[in-house]
């Protein structure tokens, strides 16, 4: 685990606000950067874009907290750039499939990838969702059921998003803690030495005592 700073996640969140308050004051703004799925191959950079935007201050303030509260966990514990690689990897991979709608904007897949992404590494970390208390995997289950249902009911929520980044970050986190955790096994394991390998001789098997 790096023990850095959490900053990349507070500098995110700064980036959304000024968006958000750009496209309060900027006609025609929100329309060339969200993404629209009949003009992503014309303008692909909207992949990434319309992870900036948001549709109210709702929409925005829930995101950011979501981004402040998981993104600054994840970020402490696998350090700056690999919590980077997470929140556009996924969120590029939310937009792709958020491709199923007529168009999109929010940072809600990559949060969702954060979110994933945790719920890997730190499984039994406790959390409150919706004012309740559980493992971080099982926050990540309930929110991956809770969009699954989504799909059956139609709304201006983009679940096909919501899952695909929730999956990436899980991925992302099994590749992640694979390694860390054979590092910290190896750690812990250490070879005898020939000395202390004659004293346990000695020791347990030939001063047996018997009653």
């Amino acid at each position: 685990m790096e023990n850095k700073m959490s900053y990349y996640s507070i500098m995110l969140i700064a980036v959304c606000i000024v968006v958000f308050a750009i496209q309060m004051f900027s006609n025609g703004f929100t329309e060339a950067f969200m993404l629209t799925s009949s003009e992503v191959l014309l303008k692909p950079w909207t992949l990434v874009t319309s992870m900036f935007l948001h549709g109210s201050e709702s929409h925005l303030i829930f995101n950011m907290f979501a981004l402040f509260l998981f993104g600054m966990l994840l970020e402490k514990f696998i350090g700056s750039k690999k919590f980077l690689l997470v929140f556009f990897l996924t969120g590029i991979v939310a937009s792709t499939a958020a491709l199923f709608y007529v168009s999109s904007l929010g940072a809600s897949g990559a949060v969702y990838g954060i979110i994933g992404a945790l719920a890997a590494l730190r499984p039994r970390m406790n959390v409150w969702v919706y004012g309740v208390p559980m493992p971080m995997v099982a926050a990540a289950g309930l929110y991956l059921l809770l969009d699954f249902a989504g799909m059956f009911f139609p709304s201006n929520v983009a679940n096909t998003a919501h899952i695909a980044g929730l999956v990436t970050g899980i991925a992302i986190g099994l590749v992640i803690r694979e390694p860390r955790q054979k590092k910290e096994k190896a750690s812990k394991e250490r070879l005898l030495t020939d000395e202390e390998i004659n004293q346990w001789e000695n020791e347990w098997m030939y001063s047996t005592a018997y009653a």
